[in-house]
């Protein structure tokens, strides 16, 4: 029994996780790193904590109780992860158990100082480190204090800090072990930590080391500030040395204390240069080592470097791959379809195969490689013109790459800038848009017609056929055309009335109730399901208590529940392909889930009369008039004014023609996912039902090809499943860059401006006015609680939001640009907008009182 409950740290290998913790498997992966020396400990396995919990009996229901705490009632958690870890503590070491710890501690020497360091199962993993959630010890001295450290460690996976941690990674208490690392005790003249990529922009290129005098322990605690060095290609590029009034010693009998540092000392820095370049020389070897960017914690003693710890830096965000060694610089796709979400590998690779350019995947999100664009004079200014127009803070930022000498090549023009054939906005006749909606509705039918017989691999080759033609919709030179032309036209308004009159956004007003824009109308049309259930209160009680997808057959079954079910099944004919994060395939659509509209529907039940989608469409299409008779009225006031009226007034019949028609190519791409959508999940019940799979939705954590694959050979790699869904989980927790280089650092971009008031939050306006209301914060649409008056603030609104958009004053989103969905809607209902307000719905509390300026773009906060 000895053996299965210590293990002596060479036996060890990252590979061991399950059995030495995540601690415990990196130190044992460290010790075989040619070059690196980490000193000499065992590991107390997870065979040891299992027969301690085994027993406590008493910990089953505690931990039962834990998992059903809410997880933002932290006196709960505190309380009850506090009566597990006392738990835990008394429990007395086996005498077994307890030999075999102290035996292999005499092998270090009974009375040596020893590290006793927690080793989580879900610890220093590369989709969650765990950093400082469990507890260790420093300078422990003597079997007996060994073994009761030991058992604090065990008791220690239960820390509140641990618990939320796990709880916010979506790993469940159960699953975790916990092993403890007992090593010799280093005691250095200097310690630190060394990152191997720069943890704030995630520069692979940058390794910063943190430096201070004696035990680390200072420099964790905050005690002191830390000497900062930054190397980059081999020199130090620029260092900080702190001042050095206290450092944590080791104690003679044990334990650690504060110390005064010698005067002479204070002020010198704890590396030489020479040393900090050493280190990082090793630390370039354990990550290689290890295949990603590391945060290590290393000690300096007598000039030589002991490792104590390394572990992924989980908070980087990942680099597409390239692998061609030359620079790249990437521009997220996300930020353009406004979800920044992580996606799952089949819906990645279904965009992927539709898209009509390359994209490249990198932390569950999609990427497109501008390099080359920028390489060139013409692609460059064509692309930052766009992008500019779009997303300033884009454009600022790859303006940052493009000023760094060298970093993009230098290529002359290969030919005129631009994507296709996209004629300017006097070239296209408005009676295309008729005829382009017709296609996509025509197109459409044809692959629900034609895929209804294809199954098991030939429904993949047809699959492949498909998404030639849908490439061949969105490419058509026609679409790109009318596209291009309502884009054009409000840009040509905006600058014009701007230089003529000296008004901002002008072409807000001018669009507002334009015809023909599906995703307005889709807003529309849910007030107008509305008016058929609110006369009927029977209906109302009933979809109050709404809680699955199940109730469209019991609605028939209540006085007036027929009219409202058939109102709710022609909206969901029309829109049911839609749904948050629609970009994603593998997100349940509101045909499948329309209990997720229920919310919104009774909250247009309880703040609108009837008629009022009506009413607005018709108030809006009164205001835009208006606004064209000002305009012209004052352009004809003007030197020349009777030319200047005259393009205007042509100019504004264009955007009315064409604007609509901005969002009817991406309803027939989600009009053609949801075909592709319930073919494969047909596919994937009869993998199902073949014993392949146990859960349809498995498959979305395959590509494509994988998917083809597995239905072609009825053989799926269960681990691959397994480690993509953990992967994913991971992904949430990371932030999507706008623009991102080969070398890994996240490029912020600013919007330099001065006009914006001290305090305020600084945007893009996207749509004219002022509002001020009740910010209500809201990232599920399904939780949203609106009121007449209230502003939503969230970080993306994609075309399933736009049913929100009736029933706020105004808009303010993280993500977004000028002619993406929600500034386009915010328009079109006359909301003052403000988007790519960078962390809003963390600076902005819910229930604050805020002004949002969609003319100047700017939000302030007035309470």
């Amino acid at each position: 029994m000895i053996e299965q409950y210590v293990w002596d740290l060479h036996e060890v290998d990252e590979t061991q996780v399950a059995v030495v913790g995540g601690k415990g498997a990196q130190l044992g992966g460290l010790r075989r790193i040619e070059g690196v020396r980490v000193p000499d400990g065992f590991c107390v396995t997870t065979h040891a904590f299992r027969r301690i919990v085994a027993l406590a009996p008493s910990l089953d229901a505690l931990i039962d109780r834990l998992s059903r705490v809410d997880p933002d009632d932290r006196a709960a958690t505190g309380t009850i992860s506090g009566e597990i870890r006392r738990t835990i503590e008394a429990v007395a070491v086996p005498d077994d158990l307890a030999a075999a710890i102290t035996g292999a501690l005499a092998r270090l020497g009974e009375r040596a100082a020893c590290a006793v360091r927690s080793s989580a199962t879900a610890e220093d993993l590369p989709t969650a480190s765990f950093a400082g959630q469990q507890d260790s010890y420093l300078n422990v001295v003597g079997p007996a204090a060994v073994l009761r450290h030991v058992s604090r460690c065990w008791a220690s996976l239960f820390t509140e800090r641990a618990v939320t941690y796990r709880r916010r990674n979506g790993i469940d208490h159960r699953t975790v072990r916990m092993a403890v690392v007992v090593q010799r005790m280093v005691l250095p003249d200097a310690s630190g930590v060394l990152f191997t990529a720069d943890p704030v922009t995630g520069d692979r290129t940058v390794a910063t080391v943190d430096a201070g005098l004696g035990l680390g322990e200072a420099l964790v605690s905050g005690l002191v500030n830390p000497d900062v060095h930054t190397v980059r290609h081999g020199e130090v590029v620029a260092r900080t040395i702190a001042a050095k009034q206290r450092a944590v010693r080791a104690r003679p009998g044990g334990g650690v204390h504060e110390v005064d540092v010698e005067p002479w000392r204070q002020g010198q820095p704890a590396l030489t240069e020479e040393q900090v370049l050493r280190l990082v020389r090793i630390g370039r070897r354990i990550e290689a080592h290890f295949g990603r960017p590391q945060d290590i914690e290393w000690c300096l003693v007598d000039d030589d470097f002991r490792i104590v710890q390394s572990r992924p830096i989980t908070a980087l965000f990942p680099v597409p791959e390239a692998g061609d060694g030359e620079n790249h610089v990437y521009v997220s796709v996300g930020h353009g379809q406004m979800m920044t979400d992580p996606m799952r590998p089949l819906g990645l690779s279904m965009w992927q195969l539709t898209a009509m350019v390359p994209m490249h995947e990198a932390g569950g999100r999609l990427f497109v490689d501008v390099t080359r664009r920028l390489a060139s004079p013409a692609g460059r200014a064509g692309l930052l013109d766009v992008m500019g127009r779009n997303d300033p803070l884009i454009r600022d930022a790859l303006e940052t790459v493009l000023d760094r000498d060298g970093f993009v090549p230098a290529l002359p023009d290969a030919g005129p800038a631009g994507a296709g054939d996209t004629s300017g906005p006097d070239d296209t006749d408005p009676a295309v848009v008729a005829e382009l909606v017709e296609r996509s509705r025509a197109s459409v039918a044809a692959l629900e017609r034609d895929i209804r017989t294809k199954a098991g691999p030939a429904l993949f080759d047809f699959l492949l056929e498909a998404f030639e033609e849908h490439r061949r919709v969105l490419g058509d030179p026609l679409n790109l055309r009318a596209i291009m032309a309502g884009m054009e036209a409000t840009w040509w308004l905006n600058d014009r009335l701007e230089e003529w009159l000296g008004e901002r956004n002008a072409a807000d007003t001018l669009t507002l109730s334009a015809p023909g824009n599906i995703t307005s109308e889709m807003g529309l049309a849910l007030l107008d399901v509305a008016d058929v259930i609110r006369p009927r209160p029977e209906v109302v009680a009933f979809l109050q208590g709404v809680e699955d997808e199940g109730f469209l057959d019991e609605l028939a079954e209540l006085p007036g529940g027929t009219e409202a079910r058939d109102a709710l099944e022609a909206y969901l004919d029309r829109y049911g392909m839609r749904c948050v994060g629609e970009i994603d395939i593998t997100r349940p659509r509101w045909r499948e889930r329309p209990d997720t509209l229920v919310p919104v529907i009774l909250d247009n039940v309880r703040n609108f009369g009837p008629g009022a989608a009506e009413r607005r469409f018709e108030q809006g299409r009164e205001r835009a008039w208006q606004k064209e008779q000002d305009v012209l009225s004052r352009l004809r006031a003007l030197p020349d004014g009777e030319r200047k009226a005259g393009e205007t007034k042509r100019m504004i019949d264009r955007v009315r023609a064409f604007i609509g028609y901005r969002e009817y190519p991406k309803y027939g791409i989600v009009s053609r996912y949801f075909v592709y959508r319930r073919a494969l999940l047909e596919e994937a019940g009869r993998l199902v039902r073949a014993g392949v799979i146990p859960e349809r939705e498995d498959v979305f954590y395959l590509t494509f090809q994988e998917l083809h694959d597995v239905v072609r050979t009825h053989r799926v790699d269960e681990g691959l499943v397994r480690r993509r869904k953990d992967a994913f989980r991971s992904y949430h927790a990371l932030t999507p860059p706008r623009v991102l280089t080969s070398d890994g650092e996240a490029v912020t971009g600013s919007y330099r401006r001065t006009d914006v008031p001290a305090g305020a939050l600084a945007g893009l306006p996207v749509s004219a006015g002022t509002v001020e209301g009740r910010a209500r914060v809201v990232l599920d649409l399904a939780e949203a609680d609106l009121e007449a008056g209230d502003i939503l603030v969230t970080r993306f609104t994609d075309p399933s939001w736009s049913p929100l958009f009736v029933a706020v004053a105004g808009l303010v989103t993280e993500v977004g640009g000028l002619m993406t969905h929600g500034a386009v809607i915010a328009r079109e209902y006359g909301l003052p907008a403000v988007v790519g307000v960078e962390q809003a719905t963390r600076l902005i509390r819910d229930g604050q009182r805020i002004r949002v300026h969609g003319t100047d773009g700017y939000v302030e906060i007035l309470d």
